[in-house]
């Protein structure tokens, strides 16, 4: 009996990190399901933007308010967790506050005290982001592609925070020992008067308790990520790492175009000439994406580490001018397309089966995609690097060379610019007659 708390404290820590490994591999087989794509160059530049974005929150704090209060629970959230160490060697081998004796009154009183007031900062925080999310009117959190599950999501974490910050401030209030040597407890002292005339018995059991649901609730957090928009918080490393290194605006050419194009502008070339014994040929199986699988890699990537916070779809001038454009839609929208496609293959032990849906027009309509102006505004504003325009332009692509399904202006331009080499309804020529004009 001595040692079953230790083992079902091992058994929880196992099946906690047992789902969540399952979690991160169904998530790895669903980004994988794009199209592969070169990210490995430019390394040095690479590892520099994801130091600067996804760990030091550069991008962030473009909107000072809002950004120093995320800086403060990211900051506060992480580096109280490194008391989960403890706490997992203490429930592993039955110590209690372990570090406590090997590193010293004095160095551990500093780092719980450290740890308390970030806790109280966080909460602080905490409180101060639900009360925006729901009482102050800001436009970009009543989307209607907020209502639901993702405005649900968004108040879950909140709760899960407050939660975990306040177990921990009663973990230290309540451990009489921790108290006594009256280090590093600078919040959890004002705790402390509210168990005035409690047994020692009752005392100890409120902090086992506070200790127990505090670890198991950080389990269930961990695990809860993989269904909640703030799995940004593991993907905006490989998420910033791998982002899109190129100019903004700089559109990527098919390579088969840009082969009958150079055909075209060759006067010695010949249009009818069969390709050359053992050539390959470029033409690809579809031109642009319809659907998820049509899209690269890093695409999905983009997609499961959206953070839902509006700040693309609210410097949209599509969405600001009323149209049916939002940036963050794109991205949710993809992401569920995603999710429907693994849940498909999951139930078919491992194989896609046509579900009779794709991307476009069941998520996305053509009417979104042609509201974008492709001014990159929602790039810019993205703290973790998300690239919606791309997605955007490939979709447009397969509506443009799949489908032809582009608006009636666009199929003009693009028949004159076939038939007489500019956009223009004139003869060549007859292009510069303007010239004699009096």
């Amino acid at each position: 009996m001595q040692y079953l708390p230790n083992i079902f404290f091992a058994l929880a820590l196992a099946l906690g990190l047992g789902f969540f490994a399952m979690n991160i591999r169904k998530l790895s087989r669903n980004i994988k399901l794009g199209k592969d794509v070169n990210r490995k160059d430019r390394k040095s530049e690479r590892l520099k933007n994801m130091m600067m974005i996804a760990l030091g929150q550069s991008k962030m704090v473009k909107r000072p308010f809002s950004g120093f209060l995320h800086i403060i629970v990211y900051v506060g959230f992480i580096i109280i967790n490194i008391e989960v160490l403890e706490i997992i060697i203490d429930g592993l081998f039955g110590t209690h506050r372990v570090f406590q004796g090997l590193l010293g009154d004095g160095f551990y009183g500093f780092l719980i005290g450290t740890f308390e007031v970030l806790a109280a900062l966080v909460f602080v925080a905490v409180v101060i982001f639900w009360l925006r999310r729901n009482v102050s009117n800001i436009k970009r959190f009543l989307s209607k592609e907020m209502k639901g599950w993702p405005k649900n999501d968004g108040n879950n974490i909140l709760y899960f925070e407050m939660v975990l910050m306040t177990l921990f401030l009663v973990m230290n209030a309540a451990d009489p020992i921790f108290q006594q040597a009256g280090i590093g407890n600078p919040i959890s002292q004002f705790i402390v008067p509210l168990f005035d005339g409690f047994s020692p018995e009752a005392i100890h059991m409120i902090e086992r308790s506070a200790w127990w649901v505090h670890i198991l609730g950080i389990l269930v957090f961990l695990n809860y990520l993989y269904y909640s928009k703030h799995l940004h918080i593991l993907l905006a490393f490989p998420n910033t790492y791998f982002a899109n290194l190129n100019p903004k605006g700089q559109f990527n050419n098919l390579e088969s175009v840009t082969n009958e194009v150079k055909l075209m502008m060759d006067p010695d070339a010949d249009p009818y000439a069969m390709p050359a014994e053992g050539a390959e040929e470029t033409v690809p199986e579809k031109f642009g994406a319809s659907d998820v699988t049509d899209l690269n890699w890093v695409q999905l990537l983009n997609a499961y580490t959206c953070t839902e916070c509006g700040r693309c779809t609210s410097s949209c001038p599509a969405n600001l001018t009323g149209k049916e454009l939002s940036p963050r839609k794109i991205m949710m929208d993809t992401r569920d397309r995603i999710e429907e496609v693994g849940r498909n293959i999951d139930a078919n032990k491992g194989t896609f089966v046509d579900d009779g849906k794709q991307l476009l027009n069941d998520y996305i309509s053509p009417e979104e995609l042609w509201a974008c102006t492709s001014c990159n505004a929602c790039v810019e504003e993205c703290p973790v690097n998300i690239d919606p325009l791309s997605i955007i332009l490939d979709m447009r692509r397969y509506l443009v060379m799949e489908e032809s399904a582009a608006p009636q202006e666009l199929n003009m331009m693009m028949t004159n610019i076939e038939n007489n080499g500019a956009p223009w309804q004139y003869n060549q020529q007859d292009r510069l007659n303007w010239v004699n004009e009096e």
